[in-house]
């Protein structure tokens, strides 16, 4: 009997593996995208960012937003932007509207809101972003936003 219990669970523990690898493998790359967006929680968002970002990432936040820059690596994107975005503003937030997915990329768009803890003012401005991802994970992310509404309150 011990080892038919030990089989089972065996067989289970496999079936589990086998489970998660097909869902991992079966996820497309809009899947992935979303993932980083419509998690429960801002920081499932980003367990969900960080297991899709390799070393080698490229993100550029655009020209004139308070952030401008391309960084490279989770380490760097989250120093540079969301560590930022936290300590900075109340209640930062990026509502999607909807998304556009095309082979290896894709688009969601939508737009920014939240105010500045500096000067308690509060804004709104449409926003894009482009991802690029192979085999499964982001190669590039970049930010196009009306970064001149943004800038206007801090």
């Amino acid at each position: 009997m011990l080892q038919a219990c030990s089989t089972t669970a065996k067989i289970s523990s496999l079936e589990h593996y086998n489970s998660f690898n097909l869902e991992t493998k079966s996820m497309t790359n809009l899947d992935i995208v979303k993932s980083t967006y419509e998690g429960k929680t801002s920081e499932e968002n980003g367990k969900n960012l960080k297991r899709y970002i390799t070393n080698e990432t490229q993100w550029t936040e655009a020209a004139g937003f308070p952030y401008a820059g391309t960084y490279q690596g989770f380490d760097e994107i989250e120093k540079n932007v969301f560590v930022r975005l936290g300590s900075e503003w109340n209640g930062y937030n990026f509502a999607v509207e909807d998304y556009v997915a095309a082979g290896d990329k894709v688009f969601a768009y939508g737009s920014y809101s939240g105010t500045n803890k500096a000067t308690g003012k509060f804004f709104k401005a449409r926003v894009a972003h482009l991802w690029i991802l192979k085999e499964g994970k982001i190669i590039s992310f970049e930010q196009f936003v009306d970064s001149k509404t943004v800038s206007d309150v801090m």
